[in-house]
């Protein structure tokens, strides 16, 4: 019983009515045309009146609710009155409607018992000290009416309590968000991540590429400015072009980032290699390139650039001092990408600082090489294999 009387049983019994509430003007409307036509006699007369235009009101009710608004409230006052954690307020007309019926029908129900069960269970409780009462309801003894008057009580209270159970039940799949529904807002976050993820590849691997560049020529020239200006002047001019390219790159991802109808700078592909080799080699880095790049679908040609970056980068963060080698070909229905670096090599004995030679670490530009293989249908992988790092990575062709 106390279940029946708490603070959740109190909430749907004030949800109830409000849909009653809500269900009045709708009820008066019919019941005031039904009254031109019909002349109900007696009280039998009435309540079957009554009923009737309950019935002919819930049409009414569903053709009101096809309006948005309606779904928003409902929504709302479920959350807040029934407790039912909905994600979202429907976006189904036809299932909005069910629920306006089906809420403002029983709460006009609700609403009616508790408008006029309180008294009559009050009446029948203290008949049996009222005489006066004994003769307008002959038809059953005295000392039955208290008993009537408490199973009358629990039943109300047990209608009431159904009914805001059955509206909780009613409200995940009428006002909450479809199974298409999810399944549709699942697809459009996993757009947004993988595009999210793309944007952050092309920063990673772009400013990435050209960061490593200016640092290292920056280092070299710090360096040697005063014993080789010349060498200084070169590193210089390199740590520029390093980052006018960086700029560009940036212009073009900042574009696909906005939302005002500008059209991004058009990204490098294989056909801007020449550049990123001479950025490499400015750098200090010895690079050997054999490269196919003719009729290649663009797609494929931008990311076979960005991995061939990638490696570079890697190259001239954890193998300074040795040779590098690129190459690019098609063969077999698939372009295969490999840029491979030995171990343990310094080749170089200028005055160009160089790190240790070694293999990558990892981070985030191998696991970024791997996506970018994978979307296009391709592999990618790197190790260590008879003395040199290797990168390699194939993409089919269509």
């Amino acid at each position: 019983m106390t279940a029946a009387l708490g603070r959740r049983a109190r909430r749907r019994w004030a949800f109830l009515i409000l849909g009653g509430a809500l269900a009045m003007p709708y009820w008066i409307l019919v019941d005031t045309v039904a009254r031109l036509f019909v002349a109900p006699r007696g009280p039998a007369g009435e309540i079957v009146l009554s009923f009737a235009d309950l019935g002919a009101a819930l049409p009414l009710i569903a053709v009101t609710a096809v309006f948005p608004v309606v779904g928003t409230l409902e929504a709302s006052a479920a959350r807040t009155l029934l407790g039912v954690p909905l994600e979202s307020s429907p976006e189904s007309r036809m299932r909005t409607a069910l629920w306006s019926v089906l809420h403002l029908g029983l709460g006009l129900l609700v609403a009616g018992a508790t408008l006029a069960l309180p008294p009559a269970v009050v009446a029948l409780l203290v008949r049996p000290i009222v005489p006066a009462w004994s003769g307008r309801v002959a038809w059953f003894p005295a000392w039955l009416a208290p008993l009537l008057g408490a199973v009358l009580a629990v039943a109300a209270v047990a209608g009431v309590g159904g009914a805001g159970r059955l509206l909780a039940r009613s409200a995940p799949p009428l006002l909450g968000p479809s199974a298409a529904d999810r399944l549709a807002a699942l697809e459009a976050r996993n757009v947004r991540l993988a595009e999210r993820n793309r944007l952050a590849r092309e920063l990673h691997d772009s400013v990435g590429h050209a960061l490593s560049v200016v640092t290292l020529q920056a280092g070299a020239a710090g360096r040697v400015l005063d014993a080789d200006p010349a060498f200084a002047r070169l590193a210089l001019g390199a740590i520029e072009d390093a980052a006018r390219g960086a700029l560009a790159e940036l212009d073009h991802v900042l574009g696909l980032l906005r939302e005002d109808g500008a059209s991004p700078s058009p990204p490098p592909d294989l056909r801007d290699l020449h550049r990123l080799v001479e950025a490499a080699r400015a750098a200090g880095a010895s690079v050997e390139v054999r490269a196919d790049i003719d009729a290649l679908p663009a797609v494929v040609s931008r990311e076979a650039y960005r991995i061939v970056q990638e490696g570079l980068t890697n190259a001239l963060k954890h193998a300074a001092d040795a040779p590098v080698t690129v190459l690019v070909e098609q063969a077999h229905g698939s372009l295969t990408v490999t840029v491979a670096n030995p171990l343990g090599v310094g080749h170089r004995t200028g005055h160009r600082p160089g790190r240790r030679p070694g293999a990558p670490t990892g981070g985030h530009g191998l696991k970024g090489i791997r996506e970018r293989a994978e979307l296009l249908g391709g592999t990618a992988e790197s190790g260590v294999r008879e003395g040199c790092w290797r990168l390699a990575a194939r993409i089919p062709l269509p």
